[in-house]
This record gives C-alpha cells, sequence and structure tokens, in this order.
C-alpha cells in the first residue's frame, strides 16, 4: 500500500522552546497517519473489503456438496449376514450458465474495495486537517500568551516607576494603584491563552494517537505562523479539486455502487439457468434397501450412480418483492446523485469564499502592519511622558490597549490566513492520495 501527502507547510524554522517533546507540523503528521484511531478503523476495513469481494463474486462459483451416509444394516433374511456395516458417498454439484446478476456483482465486489480505499482517503484527510487545525491553534494561543506576557512587563516597569514617583512624592497612591490594576488586568488575558493553547495541543495529541505518559504530558508546537500573499485560480483549483478530492471520488462510488445493486436486484426478472451433476457412490457390493415390489431380489440392491442435468428457474409473475426492491434501490442511487451534485457544485463557491477572505485578510495585515507601527511609537511617548508626570494612566491604558488590540490583530490575520490555507488545501484535496491502482491519476 503506497500513498503520497500533499503539504502546504506554512511554517518558519523558529523554534518557540526547545524540549524533548517539540513536534513540528510534518511530524505530528507523520505520527497522525501512523497512530491515529479512525484511520486505523479504516485501514482495518479496507482488509475487511477483500473479503467482501469473495463475498460477492461467490454468485458465479460452482456449489459442491458431499453427504456421506452411514450406519448398520441388520435382520435375519436368507443368504445374507444378520449384521452388516454400510456406507456410500452422496455429491451435488451446481454451475450457474446464466445468471443476469453475476456481471453487476463482480463490478459491484471490485467497487467495495474502491470504497474502502476512498473511504481510508477521507479518513487519512479529514484527521490531518484536524491535526493542522489544532497545531495553528497552539500555535496562535502561544503567540497571544507570548504577548500578554510582553505586555505585563512593561505594565510591571510602570508600577515600578509609578512606585518611586509616590516614594519621591512625584505622585499619589492613585497612581500607583491604577499601574496596578493595569497589570492585573493583563493575568486573564494571559491564562485565557494559555488555557486554549493546552486544549489545542490536547486535541493534537489526541489527534496523533499518542500516549500522554503518567505525567499527563503535552507537545510542544514547534515553528511560527507567518503571512504570505497568496491567491487562488479558482478555475483551475475547483477543476482539480473535482479530479484530486478523495470524498468526491467516495461519492461516486457510492452511486456506482447503488447502480450495481439496482441491477441485481433486477435480475430477479430474469431466469436462471444451472448446470447440476449429482451422484451416489457405494463402495461396497450387497447392500439392499426395501422392497419396491419386484419379484427379484437383485432390484433391491443399492449400487453406484451418477446423473447429469440442468435446471430452470424464473419469476412468472412478480409479486412485488422484485419490483418493490427495485425501486428502492433506485430511490437511494437517485439520492446519491443528488448528494454528489451538491458536493460537486459547493466546490467552486467554496473556492470563491476562500479566495475572498484571503484578498480581505491581506488588506487587514497590511493596515494592521501600519497601525501597529503607529500605537508603538505612541505607547512609548506615553510612557516616557507618564514617568515625567506628563501624561495620564488614563492616557498610558488607552495606548497600551490600543497597542494590544493592534498586536492581536495582526495575529488573528496570519492565524486566519494559515487556517484558510489549511481550507483550501482540504477543498482542493491535497492532503493525501491513496495510490493503490491508482498511480496515474496522482498529481
Amino acid at each position: 500500500m503506497k500513498g503520497r501527502i500533499f503539504l502546504a507547510l506554512v511554517l518558519a524554522g523558529t523554534v518557540w522552546g526547545e524540549t524533548s517533546d517539540a513536534i513540528t507540523l510534518e511530524k505530528a503528521f507523520q505520527r497522525t497517519l501512523e497512530n491515529n484511531p479512525t484511520i486505523k478503523e479504516a485501514k482495518a476495513r479496507l482488509e475487511q473489503a477483500a473479503g467482501r469481494r469473495v463475498e460477492l463474486r461467490a454468485i458465479a462459483y460452482p456449489d459442491a456438496r458431499l453427504i456421506v451416509p452411514g450406519g448398520v444394516q441388520g435382520g435375519h433374511r436368507a443368504g445374507e449376514k444378520s449384521v452388516q456395516p454400510f456406507a456410500f458417498v452422496r455429491g451435488a454439484l451446481r454451475q450457474p450458465l446464466f445468471d443476469a446478476a453475476i456481471p453487476a456483482s463482480y463490478r459491484l465486489s471490485n467497487i467495495e474495495v474502491l470504497l474502502a480505499e476512498q473511504r481510508l482517503n477521507v479518513a487519512v484527510f479529514e484527521q490531518l486537517h484536524v491535526a493542522r487545525t489544532a497545531f495553528y491553534t497552539a500555535l496562535y494561543q502561544d503567540s497571544l500568551r507570548a504577548l500578554g506576557e510582553a505586555q505585563r512587563r512593561r505594565l510591571e516597569t510602570n508600577v515600578k516607576a509609578q512606585t518611586d514617583r509616590y516614594v519621591a512624592g512625584q505622585a499619589d497612591r492613585q497612581a500607583v494603584t491604577v499601574a496596578r490594576l493595569l497589570e492585573a488586568d493583563v493575568s486573564p488575558r494571559v491564562q485565557e491563552a494559555d488555557r486554549t493553547a493546552k486544549g489545542a495541543l490536547l486535541k493534537l495529541a489526541q489527534t496523533m494517537g499518542g500516549d500522554l505518559g503518567p505525567n499527563g504530558q503535552l507537545p510542544v508546537a514547534e515553528g511560527a505562523l507567518q503571512f504570505r500573499p497568496a491567491s487562488i485560480d479558482v478555475e483551475a483549483e475547483a477543476v482539480a479539486a473535482l479530479e484530486r478530492r478523495a470524498d468526491l471520488k467516495l461519492a461516486r462510488l457510492l452511486v456506482q455502487a447503488a447502480s450495481e445493486e439496482q441491477r441485481i436486484t433486477e435480475a430477479g426478472y430474469y431466469p436462471e439457468i444451472d448446470a447440476t451433476f449429482s451422484g451416489d457412490y457405494i463402495p461396497v457390493s450387497e447392500i439392499r434397501r426395501g422392497s419396491e415390489g419386484s419379484a427379484r431380489r437383485s432390484d433391491d440392491i443399492v449400487s453406484s450412480e451418477a446423473r447429469l442435468g440442468a435446471a430452470y428457474t424464473w419469476r412468472v409473475i412478480d409479486n412485488g418483492r422484485v419490483g418493490g426492491a427495485v425501486v428502492g434501490q433506485r430511490a437511494r442511487r437517485e439520492v446519491n446523485e443528488l448528494v454528489l451534485a451538491a458536493l460537486e457544485a459547493a466546490v467552486p463557491r467554496e473556492l470563491t469564499r476562500l479566495q475572498n477572505n484571503l484578498r480581505a485578510l491581506e488588506a487587514r495585515q497590511e493596515a494592521l502592519g501600519k497601525a501597529a507601527v503607529v500605537a508603538e511609537q505612541t505607547v512609548a511617548d506615553v510612557q516616557n511622558n507618564l514617568a515625567q508626570g506628563l501624561a495620564s494612566q488614563l492616557e498610558y491604558r488607552t495606548a497600551e490597549s490600543s497597542f494590544l488590540e493592534t498586536q492581536a490583530g495582526i495575529l488573528a490575520a496570519v492565524f486566519q490566513q494559515n487556517l484558510s490555507l489549511a481550507e483550501r488545501d482540504r477543498i482542493t484535496g491535497r492532503y493525501f492520495q491513496f495510490s493503490h491502482d491508482t498511480a496515474g491519476k496522482l498529481h
């Protein structure tokens, strides 16, 4: 079993913590492919599909049966032993010559295997997408935590400065109290970001199927989210997605499977012709059965024999058993066709939505980048004025809040863009492509 992974990596080489549990996105993908329970279950079902193929094809195979009766024949008859054991072999063989369900069953058996393959594909790209989203979320929340920690350090410096001014008699106690309240306001943000990051790491660990160990130690996401200009060729990507996406292939196979099942059901309208062979093998002689009215005792002797022939069956009047089943199968096929059509029609719409979202994020990031420069300079000026008693705590709080919101907005734009790129890879089916019997279709 071979496969190929199509990744859109957006991580830089920056390391956010050198620990033994640090994990990159590529390593997270690898562990997910190896240990994810959903993927393991899909692989097991793929192996099970081979047995299902033999079961569906059995309709065309010969049906052979062998019976070996045995016993003891006793009694008192002239010229015979009083007690005599006996045994013989009775066999029957039926070989279908004509059955309208056989071709459809053979096609359905192959489709069943392809269905299992595509279900494995779907499980793979869904779980990889979950791992990627959790990884990005952990990096984003860790960035927010680091931003809050940096602001808290600045506010600690402000508290120290106001305390020194209070001791020197240049400020009142209220200034010190307000400075401490500003510092305390940052703690809930830092704690919330840390808690959300740990939740994302826990989701990542579950997706990778890893063991947290006795201490429940979570992995550490290694890397940094980056913003880079990106655009989508909606028309070209839509065409590629329709050819490549595993869930669309699965939906098409379900339509084909429903059509073959309908043909198998419709086979009840047609006759069945079987070649038959049966026979009895008597290993010993002088085995008798009850008298059949003949005056000669030799007529009662059982001997080996063989019979050849053909059996012909045909349902002439349909009492609704076949017709009703056909109607039900046709309805299931039509439902599958409608679902497939809806999935295919949604692809260009989703890509257009992502394209518009990426353009909006690019404009937002550019505007926030310019605002961040101004906000940072404003904070520095207000902080200097505050140390000299030329600015109020309200001005400093407003400047710090503006700077924090601007920086958080930049991080959010970077995070949303990476999520959009991950969603693009999910929509276009770039994560994984099962290659068994489909090597020529890989891109």
